[in-house]
């Protein structure tokens, strides 16, 4: 399976994980903007937010609560700066893999995976969260977005316009 953009195609790791609404992005966690890093709690509608395709326009951003199985992710687990700072991530929070992982766990040069599929149990362990704040963005299309050095994917808003007029 192929996630697209209209630049980016991303193979998608066999059993990449469920839509159940477990993934987005935690509360205080730096997303890149425009203006700026700034937590996800602080972006709105209208943002103009770095994403791998470039500079995108924030359409939508829906928040919940969260408990279930999480992923923490300590400083620098995934490389240099990745994440900058200790991260907790809802289980299924799809993330881009494009270094000697993607190749060595998904034989693939990138993958996009749900965080929980790269877990080792130390710097990537998972947990169990009581009530999380997670933040969903949504865009006009698909998007990664940079959060903590990471490289995070959004689904589109026209996704759940979609599912709510059929």
């Amino acid at each position: 399976m192929t996630w697209m953009t209209e630049e980016l195609a991303v193979r998608t790791a066999p059993g990449a994980g469920r839509t159940d609404g477990t993934r987005g992005i935690a509360a205080g966690t730096i997303v890149l903007t425009l203006e700026g890093a700034f937590p996800v709690e602080f972006l709105v509608p209208g943002d103009r937010v770095i994403t791998r395709t470039g500079l995108c326009i924030l359409r939508d951003i829906k928040v919940h609560r969260y408990s279930g199985p999480a992923i923490r992710l300590r400083a620098g687990a995934l490389g240099h700066d990745r994440p900058d700072q200790d991260l907790l991530l809802p289980d299924e929070t799809p993330i881009v893999l494009r270094d000697w992982r993607a190749r060595a766990l998904f034989g693939a040069p990138e993958v996009v995976v749900p965080i929980r599929r790269v877990a080792d149990g130390e710097f990537v362990a998972p947990t169990t969260v009581l009530s999380m704040r997670v933040f969903d963005l949504r865009f006009d299309t698909a998007e990664v977005v940079y959060a903590e050095g990471l490289e995070l994917v959004c689904e589109p808003a026209r996704c759940e316009m979609a599912s709510a007029a059929g």
